[in-house]
C-alpha cells in the first residue's frame, strides 16, 4: 500500500466531497491530502482540515517555489492545488494518499503517479440534476452557477480518462461503490 494515491475527480456539485468524506471513515488507512485555496472558505469548513485558505499572492509564490504536485487556476485569482508535501507527509506514517480535486487536477496527478494511481471520475446523473444540486448549496450567484455548469460540461468530457467512472445517482449507492473500487485496489 506504501506509495499508493487515490484521486476523486468531478465537476463541482457532483458528491465527490462527500464520497471521499465516506471513504475516510470506511478505509482507515486513508489519509486525506488537503489542498490549498485561494477561494472564499465555506462556513462549515476548517483551515487546516478541508483546504489551506490562502492568498493568490501566496499561491503564487508557492508555484515559484514549486511546491505544488498540482495546481490550477479555476477562475480568475481562484486556485487549487496539491502541496507536495502533503502526500510526503502522508506515506511517510506509511498510510494511502486520497485526493478530491477538480477533473484536471486528477489527471495530472494520474499522469505523475501513473501505476502508484487510482484514478476515479464521479459522474453526475444529468445535467440538470447539478444544477439542482448547486443551487440547494446556497452558495451560489447567478454568475457563479453559469460558471460552474459550463466547466461541468466541458469536465464530462475528460471521464473517460479515468480509470472508473461512478454515477452519482444515489450517493449512497456511489459510496458503497467507491468503498469496493478502492478496496480491491489497495488489495493489489
Amino acid at each position: 500500500m506504501q506509495g499508493k494515491v487515490i484521486i476523486v475527480s468531478a465537476p463541482s456539485g457532483a458528491g465527490k466531497t462527500s464520497i471521499v468524506r465516506h471513504l475516510l471513515q470506511e478505509v482507515p488507512e486513508l489519509r486525506f491530502s488537503i489542498s490549498a485555496t485561494t477561494r472564499q472558505k465555506r462556513d462549515y469548513e476548517i483551515d487546516g482540515k478541508d483546504y489551506y485558505f490562502i492568498t493568490p499572492d501566496e499561491f503564487r509564490a508557492r508555484i515559484e517555489k514549486e511546491e505544488f504536485l498540482e495546481w490550477q487556476e479555476v477562475y480568475k485569482d481562484q486556485y487549487y492545488g496539491s502541496l507536495k508535501c502533503e502526500v510526503e507527509r502522508i506515506w511517510n506514517n506509511g498510510q494511502v494518499v486520497i485526493f478530491d480535486v477538480d477533473v484536471l487536477g486528477g489527471l495530472n496527478i494520474k499522469n505523475f503517479y501513473n501505476g502508484q494511481a487510482l484514478s476515479v471520475f464521479i459522474e453526475p446523473p444529468t445535467m440538470e440534476e447539478l444544477r439542482n444540486r448547486l443551487l440547494n448549496r446556497g452558495t451560489e450567484t447567478q454568475d457563479t452557477l453559469k460558471k460552474r455548469l459550463d466547466k461541468a460540461e466541458y469536465e464530462l468530457s475528460f471521464s473517460k480518462k479515468f480509470d472508473r467512472i461512478v454515477l452519482n445517482d444515489k450517493l449512497v449507492d456511489a459510496q458503497k461503490e467507491m468503498v469496493e473500487i478502492v478496496k480491491d485496489f489497495l488489495s493489489k
